[in-house]
């Protein structure tokens, strides 16, 4: 059984049941999750589209919808009786699910540990109480489950493996209709409802201000699966500029943009994989950003900033992230040739210390061990 609560969850769930049936053709998968793993063959009892919110106060709109999802996958839990829970990301309610697994008698992996290296140390021995195995995908978090004896396995990032162009990138820019003679910006404002409705105005007013500035430049915004057209449509419609949405194929879009504005996540390990600069940025309700920044014990967000410890990606957060300060940045990176090519080296680094990958093909491996 499966509980995957967000967009990147459902994804890295999708790859590693797709591993589990190269080596165990007969295995079943359901559970809680989106299209990605009914796509891989899960059975989706729960479509968990609706739910995947971050912060305080998000949550706190949404806690009836996630009061009931959680009540409806323990009853399939408890019904069902499965060999395995697998809980991906999704903490604090695959935390309660996973507590509940156990009191079922149902052995749990979680995949995708808390990120006590930032806030709440004391959160592993939490979660050691409620699980059989903690899957790390940093090399630097075993260390932290280790010292509580609690059971780890570093299995590698998943975005290793599924980071990867379908076509060339000439492929690709005539296939978009790009001009390659004209810089490419790309404009990535989330898998998350409310993140759409913070972030993608401030970009789109960004992108106004760079076209002001220079006519040539293209944009691009690839479309993430968990977002609808209607919504979308309804900040691009206001927009004086064209860009160009494109569904299914992020990664295409990325290699093709000289410069990406995106929000923080997984997203940017993503982006550094495929070596293209970006400026991270992020907003959240006022009081959950009061709260993080009195609780994360962390100086940045972006991921590839924390594997290299220094912030070699400008990241603007909450009151920086304005229009203005975006636009500067990407300004920067098409201009400085000498700064962006700094930052394609320390992206590269980022890259060499996540290693060759197998993450899924790894979690498979260790779903399998545990299931005997």
């Amino acid at each position: 059984m499966f509980s995957a609560g967000e967009s990147s969850g459902d994804q890295h769930a999708a790859n590693m049941f797709l591993e589990l049936k190269k080596s165990r053709p007969d295995i079943k998968g359901f559970g809680m999750g989106g299209a990605k793993m009914a796509q891989a063959g899960v059975n989706i009892n729960y479509d968990s589209a609706g739910i995947g919110v971050i912060g305080v106060i998000e949550v706190l709109k949404h806690y009836g919808e996630i009061h009931r999802a959680l009540k409806q996958v323990q009853q399939l839990l408890s019904t069902e009786h499965p060999d395995l829970l697998v809980c991906v990301d999704y903490k604090e309610f695959n935390l309660k699910l996973a507590r509940y697994a156990k009191k079922c008698g149902v052995k749990v992996l979680f995949y995708v540990s808390p990120q006590v290296w930032a806030w709440r140390p004391g959160r592993v021995k939490t979660y050691g109480k409620a699980i059989d195995m903690m899957a790390v995908i940093f090399p630097f978090e075993t260390a932290y489950y280790d010292a509580e004896q609690v059971p780890v396995r570093y299995v590698g990032h998943p975005s290793v493996d599924k980071v990867h162009p379908q076509l060339t990138k000439s492929e690709d820019m005539s296939r978009f209709g790009l001009d390659d003679k004209k810089p490419v910006i790309g404009l990535l404002p989330g898998s998350r409802v409310n993140e759409i409705n913070r972030l993608l105005p401030v970009m789109l007013g960004a992108a106004e201000k760079l076209q002001s500035r220079f006519p040539d430049l293209q944009f691009i915004l690839p479309q993430a699966d968990s977002i609808n057209d209607e919504l979308l449509e309804s900040y691009l419609h206001q927009a004086t500029l064209k860009i160009k949405v494109i569904k299914h194929q992020p990664y295409d879009v990325i290699q093709c943009c000289d410069a990406v504005m995106t929000t923080s996540g997984t997203a940017t390990l993503e982006i550094a994989l495929l070596g293209v600069p970006m400026v991270i940025t992020y907003k959240l309700a006022p009081i959950t950003y009061l709260l993080g920044r009195l609780l994360v014990n962390t100086a940045f967000i972006g991921l590839p900033n924390i594997i290299l410890g220094k912030a070699f990606i400008k990241e603007l957060i909450q009151h920086e992230a304005t229009a203005d300060n975006l636009a500067q940045e990407i300004e920067k990176l098409l201009l400085d040739s000498a700064y962006a090519e700094q930052m394609r080296i320390n992206l590269h680094q980022v890259k060499q210390l996540l290693g060759s990958g197998g993450g899924s093909k790894n979690m498979a491996e260790l779903a399998l061990e545990m299931l005997g």
